[in-house]
């Protein structure tokens, strides 16, 4: 109850206004089939899926100032400012008439999941995180885009370390919390969501 009263509390200094929204994180190196797991999940127990590299994206094809700023930043190989991508996930929220979200691939970072928490008064449910071998990883997206020249070996495996770098922090964080379901994604995609429905489905009985 007092999360409800603090975050309506907390409208005006910005923060997301009369709403106590279910957040789940979802969190899985390039190649680890997150995207296609949160689609499932949307499918079979109404969530929205907000991806942060979509919203980027699409803020930077609406040609705004902000917009430019991002994909000047994004073409640097710099990591776009945590402010930046929490205002567009927290206007993505508020203007939302849903109260579940998988929020994907955000936070990549330490300081993203301070300023998250920080900024909008919301901590997440929990976390899932797709477990998928480097190996694997590599597998799927060269087979999976051949001939783009973004996704050679050389750049996927510098994907994969900026992710480990970056996230793990996050992962442990939480996990001490005891917020992390991890979940082997090296599987194919039907195995894989068994065991996603397995974390879900409790929780969404009891919604009900």
């Amino acid at each position: 109850m007092g999360t409800v009263v603090e975050a309506s509390n907390k409208g005006a200094n910005g923060s997301i206004p009369q709403k106590n929204p279910t957040v789940v994180f979802v969190l899985g190196g390039p190649g680890s089939g997150k995207g296609t797991q949160c689609a499932n999940i949307v499918q079979h127990f109404g969530y929205t899926h907000l991806s942060a590299g979509d919203l980027l994206r699409a803020e930077i094809k609406s040609g705004s100032e902000n917009g430019t700023m991002i994909q000047n930043m994004i073409k640097e190989g710099k990591i776009v400012p945590s402010e930046v991508t929490i205002k567009l996930l927290q206007r993505a929220v508020e203007e939302d008439g849903n109260d579940k979200f998988l929020i994907d691939g955000f936070p990549r970072n330490e300081e993203n999941r301070a300023a998250f928490e920080n900024v909008t008064g919301i901590e997440p449910a929990f976390v899932l995180f797709f477990d998928c071998p480097e190996e694997e990883m590599e597998r799927r997206l060269l087979s999976r885009n051949q001939g783009r020249e973004d996704d050679n070996i050389e750049t996927i495996r510098k994907r994969f370390r900026v992710f480990l770098e970056s996230s793990l922090p996050v992962i442990n964080y939480y996990d001490a919390k005891a917020k992390v379901c991890k979940i082997d994604a090296a599987r194919p995609v039907e195995e894989v969501f068994e065991t996603v429905k397995a974390i879900f489905a409790p929780k969404n009985a009891k919604a009900d």
